[in-house]
C-alpha cells in the first residue's frame, strides 16, 4: 500500500519538532568532557599562601605515617573493600598522589571560612590572597583548580560581595598583567533565586570588560544550601531557571550539606552528610541538573581526624589519638563512598588528615571495579555500540560513554594508571579524546 501521508504535512511537522529537539539537545548537551576534581578544600581567605596547598600536602603525609604507616592499618581504619594486594595498591597511590597533587582544587574562602569582619580587615586580606595567588602562578605552586568563594548577594551582605569580587580578580590581574590561573572560578553560595545570579553574571561581564577579558572568561559555581534551592514557593525547584541564569559561565553545583540541613530545621547532632533529607536534595539535584554539562559536588564531613593530645606522649595517649583518627577517617570514609555510590564524584575537604582518606576512598572504589569495568569497556567498544553481555550486566549504547567516564575519572585522579585502561584496548589517543562517541567513529573508519 503507498504511503497516505501529505508529504508537505510531514516536512511541516518533523521541522517542528526539529526545534524541540534541538532546544533540548542544547539545554542537555551531556556530561561535561573536562576533568572534574575528586573534591575542593575550603580555607579562610586571612590564611592563604601561594604554598597552602603545598603544605597541606605534607600535613596529610605526616597524618598517615603517624596513624596509617602501612597498607594495612589504613584498610582497617577505613575498611575497605579487597584483598592485600588492592590495600597495598591503594596505600602506594595516596602517597604518590600527596607527594605530586595533594590538592586537587581550592577555594579561597571569604564566606563562612572568613566570617564577617571590618571592611578594611576584609580588603586587606582581598587583596593579599590575590597578590598570594598571583605568586603561586609565578612559581607553579597552585593546584590544578583554584578559586574564591564570596559572600550571598543577600540584602545585607551583597555590597561587601561585590567589593570582594572586584578587589580579588582586579588585584590579581594587575598583577599577572591581565592573566587568570588555569580552571579559576568564584562561587555564590547560598543562592536561593536567579536574580542573585543575574545580579552577579552582570558583575562578572562588566569586569571582564574593565580588564580586558573574552567574554565569558570568568567562571562561577553556585551552592546548594537552601530548601528553597531545591523546591521553590511554586511547588518547582528553580535549579534549572538558576542554571540558565549562569548564562553559560556555571561549571559545577555544590551542594552545602549544614547550611541546608539547618534550613530544613534539622538538629545539629543530625546534621550529617549520608542525612535521608541530603539524599533527597542531591537527588534533585541530580535529576534536575544531570546532562545539563555541569559538574555535582557533595559536601564534607565536619568531624576532624585530630588527636585530643599534644606534645610529648604516653602510650595511652598515642593509642587514643589513635582511636580518633581512626573513627574521624572511618566516618569520612563512609561520608565519601555513600557520594561515590549515589553518583556523585566530587566533595569538599576541611584538613589535611582528610586528604588521605579521600584520595584512600575513591582509589579503592575505583580500583575495586576495574577489572569488571575494564571488560564490559572492552566487549563493549568491540561490539561497536551493539548490545553485549558480559557476565549478569547487559550493556546497552547509553553505558558507553559512562564506562569511558568512569576510567577518566580513575586515571585522571591517580587511582589507575594508563597502562591499566589500554587493558580495556584502547589506545593513548581514543582516551584522550574523552569521547565514546569518537571512538566508535574512528574504529568503524578503520
Amino acid at each position: 500500500m503507498p504511503a497516505r501521508l501529505d508529504p508537505a504535512l510531514v516536512a511541516k511537522v518533523l521541522n517542528t519538532l526539529g526545534d524541540a529537539n534541538r532546544a533540548f539537545e542544547a539545554a542537555y548537551p551531556g556530561e561535561p568532557e573536562a576533568r572534574q576534581p575528586l573534591h575542593t578544600v575550603y580555607g579562610g581567605g586571612q590564611l592563604f599562601t601561594h604554598d597552602t596547598t603545598v603544605k597541606l600536602g605534607k600535613l596529610a603525609l605526616r597524618s598517615l605515617a603517624t596513624y596509617a604507616p602501612d597498607a594495612a592499618t589504613l584498610a582497617g581504619a577505613l575498611d575497605l573493600p579487597g584483598d592485600a594486594a588492592l590495600h597495598q595498591t591503594v596505600y602506594d597511590r595516596v602517597v604518590a598522589k600527596l607527594e605530586r597533587e595533594p590538592v586537587e582544587d581550592f577555594r579561597i574562602d571569604f564566606e563562612d571560612g572568613f566570617g564577617n569582619r571590618p571592611d578594611a580587615e576584609e580588603d586587606h586580606h582581598v587583596e593579599r590572597a590575590a597578590l598570594e595567588v598571583a605568586k603561586g602562578m609565578e612559581l607553579g605552586t597552585l593546584p590544578p583548580f583554584i578559586g574564591i568563594r564570596v559572600k550571598p548577594f543577600t540584602e545585607e551582605l551583597k555590597a561587601r560581595s561585590a567589593r570582594t569580587l572586584d578587589l580579588f580578580v582586579s588585584t590579581l590581574l594587575g598583577a599577572t598583567g591581565g592573566k587568570l590561573p588555569e580552571n579559576f572560578v568564584i562561587t555564590l553560595p547560598k543562592v536561593p533565586i536567579p536574580e542573585q545570579i543575574d545580579a552577579f553574571v552582570v558583575l562578572l561581564a562588566a569586569l571582564e570588560q574593565a580588564h580586558g577579558l573574552d567574554a565569558g572568561t570568568l567562571k562561577m559555581e553556585f551552592m546548594v544550601e537552601l530548601t528553597q534551592t531545591i523546591i521553590g514557593e511554586d511547588g518547582r525547584t528553580p535549579l534549572p531557571t538558576l542554571l540558565r541564569a549562569c548564562q553559560g559561565r556555571c561549571t559545577a553545583a555544590h551542594f552545602g550539606t549544614y547550611d541546608y540541613t539547618a534550613s530544613a530545621q534539622i538538629t545539629a547532632a543530625h546534621q550529617v552528610m549520608d542525612h535521608p533529607a541530603c539524599d533527597f536534595a542531591k537527588e534533585v539535584m541530580k535529576n534536575a541538573l544531570a546532562g545539563t554539562g555541569i559538574f555535582l559536588s557533595d559536601g564534607a564531613t565536619n568531624v576532624m581526624p585530630v588527636g585530643p593530645h599534644r606534645g610529648e606522649l604516653t602510650d595511652a595517649q598515642k593509642d587514643e589519638n589513635q582511636a580518633v583518627v581512626h573513627a574521624a577517617w572511618k566516618l569520612a570514609s563512609s561520608h565519601i563512598e555513600h557520594s561515590l555510590i549515589g553518583g556523585y564524584f566530587q566533595g569538599w575537604d576541611l584538613h589535611p588528615a582528610q586528604l588521605p582518606v579521600r584520595y584512600a576512598t575513591c582509589f579503592a572504589f575505583f580500583l575495586e571495579g576495574h577489572a569488571a569495568a575494564s571488560e564490559r569497556l572492552s566487549n563493549f567498544i568491540d561490539k561497536a555500540a551493539q548490545a553485549t553481555l558480559v557476565g549478569d550486566v547487559f550493556d546497552d549504547a547509553a553505558t558507553g560513554q559512562g564506562l569511558l567516564n568512569t576510567f577518566l575519572r580513575a586515571l585522571n585522579s591517580g587511582a589507575i594508571t594508563m597502562e591499566e585502561v589500554r587493558e580495556t584496548g584502547l589506545t593513548l589517543e581514543e582516551i584522550q579524546s574523552r569521547s565514546f562517541v569518537q571512538i566508535l567513529k574512528g574504529r568503524r573508519a578503520i
